[in-house]
């Protein structure tokens, strides 16, 4: 039992600080100002000690512990896990300092943004670890909840309720495909656990109804893999994104582009490897490698000719994030050739993307304040003069997101292209690359209209922010960003490392129920 408490340290770290939370959003006092004066802090402390003890972990290795495997298969502690732990309180942690400032700035100083926040977290870290389709399920509800609540935070907001309401009806559609697509695997193979149902389907469903098995799984792979289409905001599942990114305050939004994709995508990884990585599902003929690729392939194309006629940089921003999904779905389609380095480079890319969007927001949230926010690229204009800090930041942060050297966003976009060319998937990483290029007319864009140009007489004109929070989470994505691209070997190992075995090996991990 020590063992295992010992291996799940992290989700029960971030679990009982969010308790803490709740208990001192409840009983604590208001004399220092207000509610996320404390608690966005407190907040802060509890994902920090999560990301620790992640890391911690990962260092000794889940091999090593006694109890990592108490929990299989409904938890997995393995480093795949940890890497993703690692990930998501990194990117919950910087949302957390951005609130800190932004709540109170914006009049929407309201302390339940936090637990939400956490719980949220719980169960994005849930869903990386999850094994089995039933934790799987309560993980993706835990996480999609809070944040339901997190997007309509503005209550008098008519676009933060419209993007709400969107969010949550299409969020329990895709729900719904996932639930149903798993109904149908443990109709087929009698199991509800990733490493059985994948075992089952390799040994031939047991000579039980083989043709009608299989036509009910092919059924079953459309379904999952349209519902985490929707869960990473692929083209065309991608209607909720623009609405819900708008009119969310800024910190949820960082949130939902940053932690919910990296979950999604792990949950991704792991569907697709743990139930679909036999041979034949893997395959380009009969498999789900050409439906993802067509996603790929609509996901950047669309996402950047969209972003690049939007005039409200938080609506751009959300377009960008579709298109990086894009990219992701590149290495997750070169998993049928070059298994673990394609798996690297997406992991190193998921990294990479968190800590450079979360600046990214972070930026946005610092160049406005109250009544003066930066909302559109008129906004903006002149900024560089007035405020050639504030510019600076956003600046740079956007040309990690271009993928320009020597930021973790140009290692993240090298080892990608590099995982596909590997595979031999040479036109869709042609196209990869040409929509990085269309990408940086938008990136570019931002930084034309804060350098370049004057505001326009009369228009409205972003005032930045004063907070040591903002600050602080600008300072830290600042950091992680040059170091990731200073040196991007080590985390490029670190993420090679983190590699789900396959199907044939995960099996073996786990007995059969």
């Amino acid at each position: 039992m020590k063992d295992a408490l010992v291996a799940l340290a992290p989700l029960l770290i971030v679990s009982l600080g969010g308790l803490g939370l709740m208990m001192a959003e409840a009983f604590g006092s208001r004399k220092s100002g207000g509610p996320a004066s404390d608690l966005a802090l407190g907040s802060f402390v509890v994902f920090l000690a999560g990301a620790i003890v992640s890391g911690s972990l990962w260092l000794v290795g889940p091999e090593s512990l006694p109890g990592a495997q108490a929990t299989a298969p409904w938890l997995l502690v393995d480093r795949f896990t940890l890497f993703f732990q690692l990930v998501l309180c990194v990117g919950a942690g910087l949302a957390a300092l951005m609130a800190g400032g932004y709540l109170p700035e914006h009049r929407l100083d309201r302390g339940e943004f936090f637990p939400l926040l956490v719980f949220s977290t719980v169960g994005a870290m849930i869903l990386a670890a999850a094994g089995d389709l039933l934790t799987m399920f309560i993980g993706l509800e835990t996480m999609s909840l809070g944040v339901y609540a997190m997007v309509g935070f503005r209550r008098g907001s008519l676009r933060s309720t419209e993007g709400a309401v969107k969010y949550f009806l299409l969020g329990s559609f895709a729900a719904a495909l996932l639930l149903y697509g798993g109904a149908l695997i443990y109709g087929v193979t009698g199991k509800t656990d990733l490493a059985s149902i994948g075992a089952t389907i390799r040994a031939g469903l047991g000579g039980r109804g083989a043709s009608a098995d299989l036509g009910m799984l092919l059924v079953a792979m459309v379904l999952v893999v349209a519902g985490l289409a929707f869960k990473v905001s692929a083209v065309p599942f991608h209607m909720w994104t623009p609405d819900a990114y708008e009119g969310a305050p800024t910190p949820a939004t960082s949130f939902m582009a940053v932690a919910v994709k990296s979950a999604a995508f792990a949950m991704t990884l792991r569907v697709l490897l743990g139930i679909f990585g036999d041979p034949a599902s893997m395959s380009w003929g009969a498999g789900w490698p050409p439906l993802v690729a067509a996603l790929a392939v609509l996901t950047m194309t669309v996402a950047n000719l969209v972003a690049g006629r939007q005039e409200s940089v938080k609506r751009m921003l959300a377009y960008s994030s579709i298109a990086h999904a894009g990219y992701v779905l590149v290495g997750v389609v070169a998993l049928m050739k070059d298994g673990n380095g394609a798996q690297g480079g997406v992991l190193f890319y998921l990294l990479s993307y968190t800590v450079s969007t979360a600046g990214a927001f972070a930026g946005l949230i610092a160049c406005g304040s109250h009544g003066r926010e930066a909302v559109s690229y008129e906004d903006l204009a002149g900024l560089g003069k007035r405020h050639p800090t504030a510019a600076f930041a956003l600046s740079f942060f956007l040309l990690s997101l271009a993928g320009m050297p020597p930021t973790s966003g140009f290692f993240g976009k090298l080892y990608i292209a590099r995982a596909g060319i590997g595979a031999g998937l040479h036109v869709l990483t042609i196209l990869l690359l040409l929509n990085s290029v269309i990408a940086a007319y938008y990136y570019l864009r931002v930084m034309v209209f804060m350098y370049m140009r004057d505001p326009a007489p009369g228009a409205p004109i972003a005032k930045p922010m004063r907070s040591g929070y903002v600050t602080s989470a600008l300072v830290l994505s600042a950091i992680l960003v040059v170091a990731i691209g200073l040196w991007p070997t080590s985390s490029l190992s670190m993420a090679l490392e983190s590699a789900l075995p396959r199907v044939a090996s995960l099996a073996s991990a786990v007995s059969l129920r």
